[in-house]
Order: C-alpha cells, then structure tokens, then sequence
C-alpha cells in the first residue's frame, strides 16, 4: 500500500512520536503499559506491523540505507562527543570479560545447535550446497558477532543463496529483538538485579554522576547558531567518514584483500572514522556541544534507525519458518547462559552483560540504545564495544562456519 519512501518516512515519524507521546502521559494505564513493555521495544515493533500485514515492502525502501549510512555516522559521533576516557577505563576490565564471553557464545552456540537438532532431525540443519542452513548461520554469527557489514560478508565468502539469505534475515533480527526486549526489561530493574546479586556498580555510577555534574555545568538553551554547529560537526563528520571509508576500503581491495575481511567494508569503515571522529573531538571544547543537547539528537537518529530495523521484521515468518527459528533460539539460548555463568563467576554489574551481548549482537545500532536505557550516560560505553564487535565480527564469524561445517550432518 505504501510504495514511496517520503510518505513511509512521515507514517514512521508519527509512530514514533505517538509512542513517545503516550509513554509521557501519567495515566495509570499507560505507566503500567511502559512498566512492562519498554519504549525502545514498541519503537522496533509497531513498524513492523506495517511488513507482516503486507502495508510496505522493506526490500523497495532506501530508508534503512539511509538511516544506517547518514543518521548513524552523525549520531555516533553527538554520543561519543563529551566520552569521559578516565571514567570509562575505571570500569575495570570485566566489561571487556563480558564482551568476549558473548562473543564465544555466538562461536559455540551455532555448532552446538546443529548438534542438538541433528540429534532429533538431521534434514532440518543437513546439506552441502547453497541452500544448506549451516551456510546460512554463518551470515547470523557475522551479524551476531559484528553487524551488517560481516553479515553480507559471510552471505559472499560461504555463497549463500538469496532466498536462504532473506529467511536469515528474519530470523536474526526477530531473535535478536526477543533477546533485546528482555535486556530492556532487565534494565528497566538493574538496581535491583545487581543488589541481589551484590554486584559492585561504584565504578558505573561515579561515570553516571561526572557526566551528570558536565552536563548540567555546560547546559544551556540551544540557539539556531548551537544547532547549525551541531549539524555542521554531525554531518561534517559524517561526510569525512564516508570519503575516508572510500579510499581505505578501495586500497584493502586493490592490495588484493580478501572479501570477507572487515577492511575491505565501506561501512566497517564509515563507522570507525566516524566513532574516532566523535573522540578526538571529546578532547576539544566541540565536547560542551552536548550542553546544547548533541546526545539527545543522536538519540533521535537512533529511533529513527530502530524503526527502520523494525521494519524487516515479518511475524509471519516464525510460524512459516518454525523449524529454523527453534535453531536460532537454541543458538541463542546458548549465548545468554554462558553470560549469565561467566557473570555469576566474576560478579559483574547486569550492565555489562547487557551492553557485552548487545556490542555483539546488534552492534552500533543497539549497543548503544541499551546502553542508554541503563542511563543515558552510558550510551559511549555501547558505542566503544560495538566498534570493537566489528573488528572481531568477521574472523569469528569464519570461525563459527568453519565449526558448523563440521558438524553439520
């Protein structure tokens, strides 16, 4: 029904503006609807009614490139802009545990749950050719490990045939927003989580407080002068990024490097420029631009992005793909009990496990979301580790089909 992206847009717009809206009304109905169903949740699946009733078809929209490749940039650089290096080094290095145990958790998941549903129905992961699943699960662990970019890597390096590619899709993303929609629940109830479990937070809330105490010492009433700056250092920036990505991706290739190495990625590049951009600037007085609200403005191109992202998502498919969505779950499931094992053994805040699993899975879309839905302060610790997942994402992501080849009956 809806074939023009300027109309889809303003339909996406208005969703999200409804959904704010209702989350700020103090009618006991809405505070117990948003007690339990996160903003950020209905911001991923509103819009995705529009796909699973047929109303537009995500594969004829630029929106997503658009969001991906000019919101994100900009916005990346408005979270990473008032970065306090101090306070995120003294989080300690259980932040990084976390974050490499989520990654192994993804290298081991997807063997595993070939294993475990070879045992009960080998025809369900079985085959060799383009259409086996196993191939298709690596371009999950690419997305699930990196992002987008290690995933059309993985769809490239394993040959992976476009319609097995666009059931992936679903089944990534669908997953990975069902975890997600947990994670936001358990953010919405940290404070109780980590004093049950007596989990030491000092160090993430003196981050909270000293950016609190910047923000509130530099805030002030933006001018249009403030918000041009801010539009000229966002997109400014962006624009640099996407001319360095060119010629460094460009010069990987002509060196003869291998597709699915992350350096021959335009995005994979975009986005590291971009965040390296945002940090260099933390270190200039560009950094008192968030007290003209640089954050909240990312924070706008995040839900726009979000609502893009939620647009792929398609209901239907669980039910027409049940099979290999009980895959994906397995898979899953495996990556959340090890976090919670190796968070039980070293005490970690549930904030680390949170923004550890989603710097993998989800990368610089969602990372910094959910880090921001612990508080928005936290939102650089999210960025930080999702850059960092892009750099492993493609070599694990080797690793992962390399395992599940194996085993795949």
């Amino acid at each position: 029904m809806i074939t023009s992206d300027t109309v889809l847009f303003g339909v996406l717009a208005v969703m999200l503006g409804l959904i704010f809206y209702t989350a700020s009304l103090k009618t006991s109905f809405w505070k117990k609807f948003y007690t339990f169903i996160p903003i950020i949740l209905m911001c991923y699946f509103v819009p995705s009614l529009l796909n699973t009733f047929d109303i537009v078809d995500p594969a004829e929209s630029n929106l997503y490139y658009v969001a991906s490749r000019y919101l994100l940039p900009a916005c990346l650089v408005y979270l990473t802009l008032s970065v306090n290096f101090k306070r995120i080094w003294a989080l300690g290095p259980k932040a990084l545990i976390m974050f490499g145990t989520a990654t192994v958790g993804v290298i081991i998941g997807g063997p595993l749950a070939i294993l475990l549903i070879s045992v009960f129905d080998p025809s369900i992961v079985g085959g060799q050719g383009p259409d086996a699943v196993w191939r298709g699960m690596t371009t999950i662990a690419g997305s699930w490990i990196g992002g987008g970019a290690n995933q059309a890597a993985m769809k490239e390096t394993f040959g992976v045939s476009d319609a097995l590619f666009s059931v992936m899709v679903t089944i990534d993303v669908i997953v990975a927003e069902v975890w997600m929609a947990a994670l936001l629940i358990m953010a919405g109830r940290h404070r109780q989580i980590d004093e049950k479990s007596g989990a030491d937070v000092k160090a993430i809330d003196e981050l909270v407080e000293t950016v609190e105490a910047f923000h509130k010492k530099i805030a002030r009433i933006a001018t249009s002068k403030d918000l041009m700056i801010l539009l000229a250092v966002g997109f400014g920036a962006t624009s640099i990024g996407h001319f360095g990505a060119d010629v460094i991706s460009g010069w990987f290739t002509s060196m003869g490097a291998a597709s699915s190495s992350p350096y021959v990625s335009h995005f994979f590049w975009l986005i590291v420029i971009a965040t390296t951009i945002g940090l260099l600037l933390s270190f200039t007085r560009a950094r008192e631009l968030e007290g003209v609200g640089a954050s909240n403005i990312g924070t706008v191109f995040i839900f726009i992005l979000v609502a893009t992202i939620g647009l792929k998502m398609d209901v239907k498919e669980i039910y027409h793909q049940w099979r290999l969505f009980l895959v994906g779950g397995i898979w899953m499931a495996i990556h959340i009990v090890l976090l919670f094992i190796v968070r039980r053994l070293i005490n970690a805040p549930i904030f680390f496990l949170a923004v550890g699993s989603k710097a993998n899975i989800g990368g610089a879309a969602s990372a910094p979301v959910l880090a921001a839905a612990f508080h928005p302060s936290l939102a650089p610790v999210g960025v930080l580790l999702a850059v960092l997942g892009y750099v492993v994402g493609t070599y694990g992501a080797l690793l992962t089909g390399a395992l599940m080849q194996m085993v795949a009956p």
